[in-house]
């Protein structure tokens, strides 16, 4: 993720922000399935999307305390 998608995504609501969390969720368990089946062609995408995942919830709890 870049700091212009961050940029974005700190503008969005957060009924938004959970629909981009459920999606990188998604994403996270078919990278959990293709590794454990050896499909997975770059393992550096697991810790990718985790830290997506951070970057996103970091951003709600900042959205909810602001309130």
């Amino acid at each position: 993720m870049k700091a212009k998608e961050l940029k974005t995504y700190r503008g969005q609501s957060v009924e938004e922000l959970n629909k981009k969390l459920d999606e990188l969720k998604k994403d996270l368990f078919m990278l959990r399935m293709q590794h454990a089946t050896n499909q997975l062609d770059n393992p550096m995408k697991l810790a990718a999307v985790r830290k997506d995942i951070a970057r996103i919830k970091t951003i709600i709890r900042e959205k909810q305390i602001e309130r």
